[in-house]
């Protein structure tokens, strides 16, 4: 995969040296560029594990994707740059630091002038890569996060704005393939219990905030205020899709 229509579907144009700002600019970029979203699931479209396919929908379709597909892609660039990546498995934390499956969530460890955890794929996440650098309060501009090594495994959490820490997620560090995220893909497609499978949602950083389509609510976040707009038809959330991620799912005529 030559990675130049990829840079270019995230408007990158900098240097392509294997060093921490280089992975810095590409995982923002990528934030600001390719949204989270889950629609070809609520069209009955399947999702496969298939890098080339990711590419293909990302940069060829304009379009953006959830977890495996994110990160997939990603890993794949930044493996044809150069970078030394390994794909990680992570337990994701409910509201009452309950984990869920293995495999649940892919995220990244890339190196470059140290270790760093990547990860374009989970939403309203930071926007910089972070440092594997346990219990160190890390400052991003979407808001304060840390890693901590906890009996071998590495958890994610983000400080609220009540000054408390909440858990993000939970990571292994042992590296994986993409194969063993199969099941949990297949699960989040077809699970009545998914998330996914119970509302659509697209969803990327700005430069000052966020703007997310979820179900027939448009949410546009700008220095920290939030307005919130229902929709009242169809036609209005394909034109807000259209407009704010330049993504057209209608048929063409």
């Amino acid at each position: 995969m030559l990675p130049d229509a990829y840079l270019d579907r995230i408007g990158y144009k900098g240097p392509r040296a294997l060093m921490a700002e280089t992975l810095h600019t590409l995982h923002r970029q990528h934030m600001l560029r390719v949204p989270f979203e889950n629609l070809d699931i609520g069209l009955g479209r399947k999702i496969f594990l298939d890098p080339e396919r990711f590419i293909n929908k990302i940069v060829g379709s304009g379009r953006g994707g959830f977890c495996y597909e994110l990160n997939g892609a990603f890993a794949t660039l930044l493996t044809a740059l150069g970078f030394r990546v390994d794909l990680l498995s992570a337990r994701v934390a409910n509201e009452h630091r309950t984990l869920s499956e293995e495999f649940d969530h892919l995220a990244l460890r890339v190196e470059a002038g140290g270790t760093w955890l990547a990860d374009v794929g989970f939403g309203d996440n930071f926007l910089g890569p972070l440092r594997f650098i346990s219990g160190v309060e890390q400052k991003d501009s979407v808001a304060d996060f840390r890693l901590t090594d906890v009996d071998g495994r590495w958890q994610l959490e983000r400080r609220q704005p009540d000054g408390s820490w909440q858990l993000v997620y939970d990571l292994s560090p042992q590296p994986r393939n993409l194969g063993e995220f199969a099941d949990r893909c297949h699960y989040h497609q077809t699970s009545p219990e998914s998330h996914f499978t119970q509302n659509r949602i697209c969803s990327r950083a700005t430069s000052d905030g966020r703007i997310t389509l979820s179900g027939m609510k448009l949410i546009v976040t700008r220095n920290g205020q939030r307005e919130e707009t229902i929709l009242s038809s169809e036609s209005e959330w394909n034109n807000a899709l259209q407009e704010h991620f330049g993504i057209n799912l209608l048929p063409r005529p």
